[in-house]
């Protein structure tokens, strides 16, 4: 939160009109719990299908990582009147985001992650989502354009993304403010104490 204050700051100072605001959609039942959960599994079960179709053999086990395999066996136990149950709720839930934008805002600044980057294998399979999902998948699902920015850094010199979210059809909006906080906040020669 930090992070996001200290760019709210930052684009006071470049010009820009800042307050606090959020889409209602991204509160109460979104849908990015189980329903996304069901159209994920779902989905990666109809990609191998489409894959083994348009190589001409069948996709194993032995193609494709262990989780994917699991997510995608645990997406063909789901019927299709739970796919459309689940595509239903986004629809009514997330989905509705892009309306916060019909009141007049050309950005929403958001943290890119829940906190500061964990180490690699720190976090259990089953939690990535809300690890590295819960600011920018409600995004993923709108088709929304986004850019995760490194304009903060912890104490232990670890960059922290902030997320820029536009309209649709905004990305212009979205490169030209994202070009003026890099030239006011460079971080191309940052680098954190250990990196590959």
């Amino acid at each position: 939160m930090a992070a996001v204050r200290d760019t709210g700051r930052l684009l006071t100072t470049l010009g820009h009109d800042v307050e606090e605001s959020f889409p209602p959609a991204l509160t109460g039942p979104t849908g990015l719990g189980l329903a996304l959960h069901i159209i994920s599994a779902s989905g990666t079960a109809a990609q191998l299908d489409a894959w083994s179709e348009r190589t001409g053999r069948t996709i194993t086990v032995d193609d494709v990582e262990p989780g994917t395999w699991a997510r995608a066996e645990e997406g063909r136990t789901f019927s299709a009147v739970q796919v459309h149950a689940a595509v239903k709720r986004l629809v009514a839930g997330v989905c509705r985001a892009p309306e916060w934008w019909h009141g007049g805002f050309d950005l929403l600044i958001t943290p890119t992650m829940q906190q500061p980057p964990p180490r690699i294998g720190a976090v259990a399979p089953d939690q990535l989502g809300g690890v590295f999902g819960l600011f920018t998948m409600p995004f993923s699902i709108t088709g929304q354009p986004a850019i995760s920015l490194p304009l903060h850094w912890s104490t232990k010199g670890l960059p922290i993304g902030v997320q820029l979210v536009a309209d649709y059809g905004r990305e212009d909006l979205l490169i030209r403010v994202a070009s003026q906080l890099e030239a006011a906040r460079p971080w191309a020669a940052r680098r954190p104490p250990l990196y590959a």
